[in-house]
């Protein structure tokens, strides 16, 4: 008698293990919130597409401020003509930030005494479901500036210069009516040793007024050249802060790396508190700062890195293959069609977003990127898991509650690390807190009739 209560004991502790033994998680989950650009009063945004060495760059511009004092001064490795210029989408990059942006995630726990009855009559495992080309040399030839071409694209003026000293060129473009910041010859004079062009662009206010639009649109511009990189040194001029930069580029191959600094993941994975559903953009913005600062505030996060046919979960539609060409992927086999869904969509474009934030003194380089091979799937993902709000009056009902108080608290210090955040006040926004004594035995202390409707059933 003895031994047969020592086998009913021990069966019971087994059946209460694997009722609340919880499920891993799949990749997906239900997508929540995402964690976008317009997290950020000013981030730039870039997107390069790259294959071998032939690159169309588009730049966002985030300028604000009167029209007539904008001057935008970008070093490019060639000469650029008319035809290589032209204004882009802003809705692309919104797309392209949409889909590749961090996000958030969300998993419901089921009823663990359910699941015991499941298990019980060994059914199918639980599943969670879920310019005039003219060229001219300034009038006295004293400051060594050459204007190698000069057009109108939208609402843009803009000139392509080679020039011999950097004072001189600065001089120039203050002469010429280029808002630009005091001592600019400083990093100027880097890319001139390099023999680089500069592409100078200011607002043509008429063509802006024409164009009925509130914002500047993107610059695009198409090159052939070797050098795979993006000059960032010339935003640095005036700034006494960090500035966020988002780049997206997108390849035939697979993901893109800086190889001047480190690319790092972001932190990715991390099931957090439930209540962060509703403060996800200053978790994230203070989980960045946190880890920018711990990775000593001169590295590229990867934030994402996928094949453009799908996503999981998905913060938003994969570009169409229009979509993609507006970006400027311009290998893509012209029979693809421009099907709004994205299913059977491209898979030889491949994205990677780079976070960047960079002052002078950390990034003394511009950016320089290689493509590799690796098409290993990444992105900056965080977890709610929702614990289950109903009746668990099972044997398994005081483990499974157990084990949610310690993933709770396991979520809380978890949250703490990435962020910074005082973990006791994440605790009381977290409601984490333990259950009392004797509420385990008073679950179990009558089990037959919950085992007998089981084996009834």
């Amino acid at each position: 008698m003895k031994r047969l209560h020592c086998l009913v004991a021990l069966w019971i502790v087994f059946i209460a293990w694997i009722a609340f033994v919880p499920p891993a998680p799949a990749f997906c989950g239900f997508y929540v919130s995402k964690a976008d650009a317009k997290l950020y009063n000013k981030a730039s945004q870039v997107v390069i597409a790259r294959d071998r060495d032939r690159t169309i760059l588009t730049m966002a511009n985030d300028y604000q401020g009167e029209m007539k004092d904008f001057a935008l001064v970008v070093p490019v490795p060639v000469l650029l003509q008319e035809e290589q210029v032209h204004i882009g989408d802003p809705q692309i990059i919104e797309r392209l930030d949409a889909f590749s942006a961090p996000r958030l995630v969300e998993y419901f726990d089921s009823d663990p005494c359910a699941r015991l009855e499941r298990r019980m009559k060994q059914s199918m495992p639980e599943t969670i479901t879920e310019a005039n080309e003219e060229t001219f040399r300034d009038r006295k030839g004293s400051l060594g500036v050459t204007v190698e071409s000069r057009f109108t694209v939208g609402e843009y003026d803009i000139v392509i210069l080679s020039a011999r000293e950097s004072n001189g060129l600065e001089t120039w473009l203050r002469r010429n009516g280029y808002h630009i910041p005091r001592g600019a010859h400083r990093l100027l004079q880097p890319y001139i040793r390099q023999k680089m062009k500069f592409f100078v662009a200011k607002v043509n206010l008429d063509e802006f007024e024409k164009s009925e639009t509130q914002f500047l649109r993107p610059l695009m511009m198409a090159y052939e050249s070797p050098k795979f990189m993006l000059p960032i040194r010339l935003g640095m001029i005036n700034s006494t802060a960090a500035q966020d930069l988002l780049v997206y580029i997108l390849s035939p191959e697979g993901q893109a790396e800086v190889t001047n600094y480190r690319t790092v993941k972001i932190p990715s994975d991390d099931e957090i508190p439930t209540f962060v559903k509703h403060e996800f953009g200053n978790f994230y913005k203070a989980m960045f700062q946190k880890s920018y600062q711990r990775e000593g505030e001169n590295i590229a996060f990867l934030e994402y890195a996928w094949d453009m046919a799908w996503c999981d979960p998905c913060a938003a539609d994969p570009l169409t293959p229009d979509e993609l060409r507006k970006a400027g992927v311009f290998w893509l086999d012209p029979a693809q069609g421009s099907a709004d869904s994205f299913a059977g969509g491209p898979t030889n474009v491949f994205i990677t977003r780079l976070h960047v934030r960079y002052t002078r003194n950390k990034f003394p380089e511009d950016l320089m990127f290689q493509s590799t091979s690796n098409r290993q799937n990444f992105q900056g993902r965080y977890v709610l898991r929702h614990p289950y709000t109903g009746q668990t009056n099972c044997p398994g009902g005081w483990q499974y509650q157990q084990h949610v108080r310690q993933r709770q608290e396991q979520e809380a210090q978890t949250l703490a690390r990435l962020t910074g955040w005082n973990i006791q006040d994440i605790r009381e926004k977290a409601d984490v807190r333990s259950f009392p004594w004797w509420q385990g035995v008073l679950n179990l202390v009558n089990p037959w009739g919950y085992l007998a409707r089981i084996f009834r059933s």
